[in-house]
Order: structure tokens, then C-alpha cells, then sequence
């Protein structure tokens, strides 16, 4: 879609048998975010905008770049909101680009 500067692998974690959870250090949030990755993408390449906001493994699995926020896992399954939330606060903020 070219909204983010960013190249991912589709179901570069495995197939959907290696789905897998984990907590994730999410910057920003005081606590942990439980992250549920099914059949999920692995980013390979980041451009220079895009800020690097939760990894596993070292790999990026939440990025954004002015209001547009990508995940490689599943956040509406977590039910905790505050990724939606994030979302929309990115989204109509005035200084978003």
C-alpha cells in the first residue's frame, strides 16, 4: 500500500501451526502487551522515518511513521485496548504527518 517505509515477509514467523504469544515491552506503556502472532509478517527492511515502537527477537513487530501504525501481531485479540487507543490518538493528532 506504500503507507509506511517499510518491506515485510507474509507468514515469516511459519505457518499458522507456529502461532505463538508473548508479552511485549511496547514503548510508551508501562506494562507489558500480550501480543498474539498468527500466521504474522516479519519486517525486513525499516526506513529511516519509521519509528520502531515494540520488537521480539530483535525483529520490529509494532512500527509507525506519522499517523500510521503497523503491527505484525494481533492486538484486538489481546483485550487490552491501548494499542486501538494509540491508534487513534496517532491518527487525529494535528501534528501527524
Amino acid at each position: 500500500m506504500g503507507a509506511i517505509d517499510l518491506d515485510v515477509r507474509r507468514n515469516g514467523y511459519g505457518r499458522q501451526v507456529d502461532s505463538f504469544e508473548t508479552e511485549l515491552a511496547v514503548e510508551g506503556f508501562d506494562d507489558t502487551f500480550h501480543g498474539v502472532f498468527i500466521r504474522s509478517p516479519v519486517v525486513e527492511r525499516i526506513g529511516p522515518d519509521v519509528e520502531v515502537l515494540a520488537e521480539v527477537e530483535g525483529r520490529p513487530v509494532l512500527c509507525r511513521q506519522g499517523n500510521v501504525l503497523v503491527a505484525s501481531f494481533h492486538p484486538e485479540l489481546a483485550g487490552d485496548v491501548r494499542i486501538h487507543r494509540r491508534f487513534l490518538e496517532g491518527a487525529f493528532a494535528s501534528d501527524a504527518t
